[in-house]
């Protein structure tokens, strides 16, 4: 494989050579192809393809978060993001800050392992090293009582005291442990949320009952299938978003030691891939 054919192969799957994806059951094969995605471009940018790139076809002068408002290919792209939440066949989470990280609903469960709350339905604890301030501990309990509920319902039931920057901040302490997810939106609602463990039962439950190792070695492995191939640094630069990258080494070493994974070699770089044996394999299984 030479640099130019991998830079191809990945144009074809990320949808960005004149290919796009414009209808939800394309966009649903895209998701579930890559496994997971970025909404926007970002600086600094993960190796990592983008809903908005698929949804123009192209990869050069796509629009930011910061852009978005102005650029009419945003509006649409974020209207058929949002019909694919509605009907869970995508789910996102704010894992990139402000930057929608959208993922297929087959994967979902194995990102639900790594970062999400091992008790979902309990409301979060109090003290000095809970990682919920109280508004998120009380928003956390409307939503789980009054939900799935819009964002400005929300505020009226925390009560008039309640800052939009106060409540965007606990929301964001409650999503970043997928304690609650979007599911829907409206210009002037805003965002309705919902319990994740309510909307979305069976994905939970998955993520749970998954070990850290088994859902991170699951997700390398999609990573590099998403990529076609990427050096063992790209992947622990992807990854340390989620998780140590001490983890991240042991769970390559692990996935090389079984044969999972092997070497290809381009120029003069040793990339990862998928091992191709077991590439075939999960394809006849499919």
């Amino acid at each position: 494989m030479t640099d130019q054919e991998l830079q191809d192969m990945r144009r074809e799957k990320w949808r960005v050579g004149g290919n796009p994806a414009r209808t939800l059951e394309s966009f649903s094969e895209f998701l579930e192809s890559v496994g997971f995605c970025l909404m926007y471009p970002q600086k600094p940018m993960p190796m990592v393809p983008t809903f908005i790139g698929a949804f123009t076809g192209e990869e050069d002068h796509l629009p930011t978060r910061q852009t978005a408002f102005s650029d009419p290919r945003a509006g649409e792209a974020t209207e058929l993001m949002v019909r694919l939440l509605r009907q869970r066949a995508a789910y996102e989470a704010n894992l990139f800050g402000e930057n929608n990280f959208l993922i297929a609903p087959s994967v979902f469960p194995y990102f639900y392992a790594l970062v999400g709350d091992r008790s979902p339905r309990r409301t979060p604890k109090a003290g000095v090293r809970s990682d919920y301030g109280d508004l998120a501990r009380d928003a956390f309990e409307v939503i789980r009582t009054r939900g799935p509920i819009f964002r400005l319902k929300l505020m009226q039931e925390l009560g008039g005291g309640v800052s939009a920057a106060a409540l965007d901040h606990a929301l964001g302490e409650l999503w970043s442990k997928l304690r609650i997810t979007r599911v829907d939106y409206e210009p002037r609602a805003g965002a309705s949320w919902d319990a994740l463990y309510r909307w979305s039962p069976d994905a939970v439950r998955q993520g749970i009952n998954m070990s850290v190792g088994e859902g991170l070695s699951a997700l390398i492995s999609k990573y590099l299938d998403c990529v076609i191939a990427a050096e063992p640094q790209e992947v622990e630069d992807f990854f340390a978003h989620f998780v140590p990258r001490s983890k991240v080494k042991d769970a390559l070493n692990a996935l090389l030691s079984a044969r999972e994974l092997s070497f290809v070699y381009i120029g003069h770089r040793s990339l990862l891939q998928v091992s191709p044996e077991r590439s075939e394999r999960t394809k006849e299984r499919a």
